[in-house]
């Protein structure tokens, strides 16, 4: 039995389609066939599935099961819920792998998948050997058995377990309709304070707002019910749960990396010169304040996988990227959790004798930068651009950092160019400590993608 997936449906870190259009309940059962198959040559049989609250993913989830089951391998059903319950899952259970089904922030008419096996990241090669074993119909067959394990309690049981706050807070949630909605409800009964949850219910419309939490659009209706409610910070998740977003209690966005030198700054009181890593994205601020508190700042690429991949391999406590994504191995897994992380955070802040979110974000170093740039370059050309960039900085004896595309540092800041891994697009961002310093950077990246037939938007040239 043969199986060919649609070309654009097995990325990098994940397998994500449109529905009825890239993706098929068959595609599904295809993938648990594979993997399952991947499952038994490793040596194993057990396998972990959860999924989110897409109206396409019960379908989903039962084609995966059947699929696993047809390769010889018992399924666990772990329910619904955020992609770190299944991690979770796979890793008390003991389980020999996991597979998520999530669309993660996407529009609701997607969905995908998300995977571990033995324990690590299953990304980049190894979803690609998914598509070669299904097309060459190399796969194992047995007749597995699938059972229902609901996991959701000891999950927040196991979230609950890890505050350590001092005070009552006053928190406003925002779920955005997403997989966090029933494990946030069961987890804030066992938090202090005062709670306010918006859009608790799970439902893979998303009614309200786009479960994306660094748009800051989709933060809105969170700031302001945090400045209604005078609460001292609001907390917001994306679609399954691994990212998570923040706002003081003024109502102002903390970005992924704000949030990780504050979390850092508390995890260095008790782990003196421990490594953190930050994507390539994040601002010097955080290697400048890991550093000043006696931390080892690691720079790592983007993408989640890679990063949990590098923790592994520094023993890295604490990790993080400007998309929201928080991993701790600190006193937890190494995933990124963002329901874990808020709860770390709430920890924090709960401890703080005299200070609060809002006065802490005004004591970082203020920059000025752009968001996250993207546009427009063919597959086939976008590593080549990074490549050209490259050779022209060597040349001109520039001090850039090459660990994912180019990271170039000048006297004003610093300006990003790399290329995505999941979509046919180039990726830039720049920070100075002034917008003069900010105005050279950008012509300095629309100079560079000038040389290399790019036409950037006209915003990275002002």
């Amino acid at each position: 039995m043969t199986h060919a997936f649609h070309p654009t449906i097995l990325r990098e870190y994940d397998i994500r389609g449109i529905v009825g259009e890239t993706l098929f309940a068959a595609d599904a059962r295809a993938i648990g066939r594979a993997f399952g198959t991947r499952v038994r040559r490793n040596g194993g049989r057990v396998v972990c599935v959860g999924w989110d609250g897409r109206l396409s993913s019960p379908e989903m989830a039962e084609a995966l099961a059947e699929g696993l089951m047809a390769s010889g391998c018992s399924v666990r059903r772990v329910g619904r819920g955020p992609t770190p319950m299944l991690y979770y899952a796979a890793k008390v259970r003991e389980a020999d792998g996991g597979i998520m089904v999530t669309g993660s922030h996407n529009p609701p008419d997607h969905n995908g998948f998300k995977m571990v096996l033995a324990g690590r990241p299953f990304f980049g090669a190894d979803i690609q050997d998914l598509g070669r074993l299904a097309a060459a119909g190399d796969l194992e067959s047995g007749e597995g058995e699938a059972v229902d394990d609901a996991i959701l309690p000891d999950y927040v049981a196991r979230l609950a377990q890890d505050y350590d706050g001092a005070r009552d807070l006053t928190v406003v949630w925002d779920c955005g309709n997403g997989a966090t909605g029933e494990a946030l409800a069961e987890l804030v009964k066992t938090l202090p304070g005062r709670h306010t949850v918006l859009y608790g219910e799970i439902d893979g419309r998303f009614p309200n707002h786009h479960p994306d939490p660094t748009e800051p659009h989709n933060l809105v209706a969170l700031q302001d019910r945090v400045l209604v409610e005078g609460a001292h910070l609001g907390i917001a998740f994306d679609g399954d749960g691994d990212r998570i977003g923040v706002v003081d209690g003024e109502g102002r966005i903390l970005w992924g990396d704000q949030i990780l030198v504050i979390l850092a700054e508390d995890l260095l009181k008790a782990r003196p010169g421990a490594t953190i890593i930050a994507d390539v994205k994040a601002s010097r601020v955080f290697f400048d304040e890991v550093t000043r508190m006696g931390g080892n700042a690691v720079m790592g690429r983007t993408g989640h996988s890679l990063i949990k991949t590098r923790m592994a391999e520094t023993g890295a406590p604490l990790a993080g990227e400007m998309s929201g994504h928080i991993f701790f191995a600190d006193r937890y897994y190494g995933f990124d959790d963002a329901l874990y992380a808020a709860v770390r955070l709430l920890g924090v802040v709960a401890r703080w004798d005299r200070e609060t979110l809002a006065h802490r974000r005004d004591r970082l170093p203020h920059m000025v930068n752009t968001p996250e740039l993207r546009f427009d370059c063919p597959d086939q050309r976008k590593f080549a651009v990074i490549g050209e960039v490259r050779a022209r900085l060597e040349a001109a004896g520039a001090a850039f950092n090459a660990i994912d595309g180019v990271r170039v540092d000048t006297a004003d800041g610093w300006w990003l160019l790399r290329a995505s891994n999941t979509q046919a697009v180039l990726v830039a961002r720049c920070e100075a400590a002034s917008a003069e310093g900010l105005k050279r950077l950008r012509a300095a990246l629309a100079d560079q993608l000038a040389q290399s037939g790019v036409a950037p938007p006209a915003s990275v040239g002002h």
